[in-house]
């Protein structure tokens, strides 16, 4: 896009202007948030920081620099781009960020935003595992951009990743972001269906970010959801369809000993209502409560025997 009103391009010259400009036409847009920033502040200074590559943690020590022309343009175009396309701001300036590593998105990929970033590279989830664990091998289900696989390969040095994807678009985002890391000799990407396609190989941790909304709330996404890939987010009627197939399976594929971590969103009450019969360990963040879980293998094999009883919530 170009500007095609020059003005706000030739009245602001600092960052504080084109903040104030941007928060202005956001809100007034009534765009949606959610991919990354929370509000119109926030949003406007992910774009205009990352327009001017520039760290995106604070944008205060850049408020009164002066910019040049071509910054200026820049600037406007993106914040014009993703008022007039409705696209998730990541999309816009192709890069979203977890736990600060920055990884390239577009629309072939669902913005990452998984709290299992979160526990992966804080050290709350190897502090979990058990204490004599040694994780040499694992897997990544619905790796999407890679940027959970590459967090585990960087959280678990002497660690090989399998990571896996049924959209082979997705695939190919993840691809550019493991060489960007150069983990290409420790990340294997595979085309394969959750399970299916995968090699017969059996792994100490096993994570997955899958599709979990319900197709109702699909159905109702605003216009920034929407652009994300349908096929990322469609978890069937009640949003669980995946989470089931990967629980009925995960138990061939781990090791003993081996750990399932599975972000299920808001469906953790419905997961616990159609499995009660499973002691689900919630394991919360600085930004959720109850959704992401945490099986052992053990917990697994004996679910498939275990009587059908109400079992109280447990948390980490």
């Amino acid at each position: 896009m170009t500007s095609a009103n020059p003005r706000p391009v030739e009245d602001f010259r600092t960052v504080r202007d084109w903040l104030r400009f941007a928060v202005t036409r956001m809100t007034g847009a009534k765009i949606a948030f959610g991919h990354g920033t929370g509000n119109a502040v926030d949003e406007a200074a992910f774009l205009i920081l990352s327009v001017l590559d520039l760290p995106i943690n604070a944008i205060e020590p850049w408020l009164d620099c002066r910019l040049s022309m071509a910054e200026r343009v820049s600037i406007y175009d993106a914040i014009e781009t993703r008022i007039a396309t409705r696209k998730p701001a990541p999309y816009v300036v192709n890069a979203a960020y977890i736990q600060g590593r920055r990884f390239y998105v577009d629309e072939r990929v669902i913005v990452p935003r998984s709290f299992i970033g979160e526990l992966i590279a804080g050290g709350g989830l190897a502090s979990l595992l058990p204490a004599d664990g040694d994780v040499r091998r694992v897997l990544d289900l619905c790796t999407g951009s890679g940027c959970l696989a590459i967090l585990a390969a960087e959280a678990f040095s002497d660690a090989h990743v399998a990571a896996s994807d049924i959209s082979t678009d997705a695939i190919d985002v993840a691809r550019r972001n493991v060489a960007d890391y150069g983990l290409q000799n420790r990340i294997a990407l595979h085309l394969a269906d959750l399970f299916d396609g995968l090699p017969p190989e059996r792994f100490d941790l096993i994570i997955s970010n899958p599709p979990y909304v319900t197709a109702a709330a699909v159905n109702a996404f605003p216009p920034e959801y929407a652009a994300e890939p349908r096929l990322a987010h469609l978890g069937g009627d009640d949003g669980l369809d995946l989470v089931r197939r990967i629980l009925a399976r995960a138990a061939e594929f781990l090791t003993p000993g081996g750990t399932l971590v599975v972000e299920v969103g808001q469906a953790g009450p419905a997961l616990e209502a159609a499995m009660p019969d499973i002691d689900f360990i919630w394991l919360d963040t600085e930004g959720s409560e109850g959704e992401v879980f945490m099986l052992s293998a053990e917990q697994l094999c004996a679910s498939d025997d275990a009587p059908t009883k109400k079992r109280k919530k447990k948390r980490r």
